[in-house]
């Protein structure tokens, strides 16, 4: 219950701004994460991008005609204190982390689940789920004591179901979406949400063989209600959604953008 009845008519697009926040991503200037990126960009925030390679012309092209500032970090965010310096280096630079993006992912594959090796397995689990542990719990200090935020955590569509041909990939996306909840337990208090987009099949480079091969192609396709591959525009919302004001309420859930996949 509220203490007093809301007044409804106070809600307006500006719910959904994001004008003078700052948002940490990583991966952000390639793929899904370049969309993501310009995103928050379109809806008023500044850019903090964390990348292993600084190839980013476009990026910063796309995101500073929306009139916002860009930085990118080059950074590998699986070594020791580099998520405390990414942290703090967006700090000094902007004065806050209004939003944290966990997007940086890699995905090895193996044929025979017995062929997956430990050195595979270890890899996978410190880009996909350890550096966003750390991460989140660096950018948790700074808005605990701001009393605000937003975590939002790339998850997938394997967060619910099995991984075949790779086990870890399953297995830190299904630890991602855990750990999604447990912060969201431990921060809701603070006014923090915290959240997962959950991607289906999307038109990426790492989809391309399996686009290219028309029997795989079509399998997928007779997964999804929708019947076509997702593409970058089918995100972009969500993300600005879960970053702004609009989704205050919103918190320790995966939103699923799959055209339906689940449901089959």
């Amino acid at each position: 219950m509220y203490p007093t009845e809301p007044d409804i008519t106070s809600f307006n697009m500006n719910f959904f701004s994001l004008q003078g926040k700052t948002a940490i991503i990583t991966g952000g200037n390639s793929g899904l994460g370049q969309g993501y990126t310009l995103a928050l960009a379109k809806a008023g925030a500044n850019i903090f991008a964390v990348s292993m390679t600084g190839d980013d012309d476009r990026t910063r092209k796309l995101v500073e005609q929306e009139g916002v500032q860009y930085h990118l970090k080059i950074a590998d965010i699986t070594q020791d204190n580099v998520c405390r310096e990414i942290v703090q280096e967006c700090i000094d630079l902007f004065g806050t982390i209004d939003i944290l993006m966990n997007n940086a992912g890699i995905g090895i594959y193996e044929k025979d689940v017995t062929a997956f090796t430990r050195l595979q397995w270890d890899k996978m689990v410190s880009v996909n789920l350890t550096a966003p542990f750390e991460l989140a719990g660096e950018a948790a200090k700074h808005m605990i004591k701001q009393k605000s935020g937003k975590i939002i955590n790339t998850c997938s569509v394997f967060s619910f179901l099995g991984g075949q041909w790779s086990p870890a990939y399953a297995a830190t996306k299904h630890g991602l979406a855990g750990f999604t909840k447990a912060y969201c337990d431990e921060l809701a208090q603070y006014n923090i949400q915290v959240n997962g987009i959950a991607p289906g099949y999307f038109t990426t480079d790492i989809t391309k063989s399996t686009r290219a091969d028309t029997d795989k192609n079509q399998r997928v396709l007779d997964h999804i209600p929708a019947n076509r591959w997702g593409n970058i525009l089918d995100l972009m919302g969500t993300v600005v959604y879960l970053a702004s004001d609009a989704s205050n309420y919103v918190n320790g859930t995966l939103v699923t953008v799959d055209g339906g996949y689940l449901v089959r």
